[in-house]
């Protein structure tokens, strides 16, 4: 069950997230804040998709009632994450990634995993960590979008010029 925490408790550690007293926090201090399940900070990429996706004023900085709609994003996708973690290690190998990519309703082959893997895997080891697991599913939820606004009839299959392609991949806020 996702309980929503009180609101005096998160403003605590808006203030304590928010290091310059700005009444914003910036790209770097929710980095500082955040963890991958490794005590090492989250991916920058990450964290700047995230403050992207819910800075509305386009500040470059969230304030606190975006910082609280993203509080519940984390913990929606730590819930997600975990119950794709089968082993508990804190980690997706690719069998985990499969599971949950297909469980979203991709349909990817063996090939393709191997791609994700080897894009969002920054240790090395063949796993995605936290961070880069919110990264990799968020950056094929926005491409999905992008190729369904030409796949009109739903068949996968889009008829597109070079430069419609690029246009498409290059207007996509990833």
């Amino acid at each position: 069950m996702n309980v929503v925490p009180d609101r005096n408790f998160l403003f605590q550690i808006f203030q304590k997230v928010d290091r310059d007293r700005s009444g914003a926090i910036s790209a770097d201090e929710l980095r500082a804040a955040l963890s991958n399940g490794t005590w090492n900070p989250f991916n920058p990429e990450t964290v700047r998709l995230m403050i992207g996706m819910f800075d509305k004023n386009n500040s470059g900085t969230i304030g606190f009632e975006e910082f609280g709609a993203l509080w519940k994003y984390i913990n929606d996708w730590q819930q997600c994450f975990r119950s794709f973690d089968r082993d508990n290690s804190g980690n997706i190998d690719k069998a985990e990634l499969k599971h949950a990519l297909t469980t979203f309703g991709y349909r990817f082959s063996e090939q393709f995993f191997d791609v994700l893997l080897t894009k969002f895997d920054r240790s090395g080891r063949k796993i995605i960590f936290f961070d880069d697991f919110i990264q990799c599913c968020v950056t094929l939820h926005m491409l999905t979008t992008a190729f369904r606004q030409h796949d009109t009839d739903l068949d996968g299959i889009i008829t597109i010029s070079y430069e419609q392609f690029l246009t498409m991949v290059l207007s996509v806020q990833i």
